[in-house]
């Protein structure tokens, strides 16, 4: 649908980026009756997943207070959803060593995205201007575990053996 997605989760490419123009607009009914039954505890599975995210940045502050790596930043005029949990890390050397730890001790973390002026889909389309921030996070973003079933025991481990890798 205009990604390799597929190919990256089964470890044939090792980017996850736009190849080609696509959409999907139809779930199916199987898509649909999962989605109207999420609806239906919309509250309970955000103020999960809200949970988990803020679990997440109460034990990471710590490695924003001693720049380490940055947290999300969360503005006083936006709400949170709480879709996904990132750190920034300070080289894309370091988010790989990060993940490389964190898949060596059982914990799947990914980073985001390639950024789209650099995928294979839009490269060619792009005018060649610098896109400092989008080639930052990029590089240096990794995405955390986030999932309502994530349970406290768990997510815990993950923030040890982040700390474990910052701090020894």
């Amino acid at each position: 649908k205009g990604t390799n997605r597929s190919a990256f989760f089964r470890g044939e490419v090792d980017k996850y980026g736009w190849v080609d123009v696509g959409s999907s607009f139809l779930p199916s009914e199987v898509i649909a009756a999962f989605l109207f039954a999420q609806l239906e505890h919309l509250d309970s599975i955000q103020a999960k997943r809200k949970e988990i995210w803020s679990t997440y940045c109460q034990g990471l502050k710590t490695l924003q207070e001693n720049g380490k790596a940055s947290l999300p930043i969360l503005p006083g005029f936006a709400t949170n959803n709480a879709h996904m949990f990132y750190l920034v890390c300070n080289s894309l050397e370091e988010r790989s060593r990060l993940i490389q730890f964190l898949k060596e001790n059982g914990v799947w973390a990914v980073f985001h995205y390639l950024s789209l002026h650099n995928s294979p889909f839009y490269a060619s389309r792009h005018d060649g201007r610098q896109l400092e921030n989008s080639e930052l996070f990029s590089e240096q973003l990794i995405r955390l575990p986030l999932y309502y079933e994530l349970d406290y025991e768990a997510q815990n481990k993950i923030i040890q053996l982040i700390l474990e890798f910052f701090f020894g």
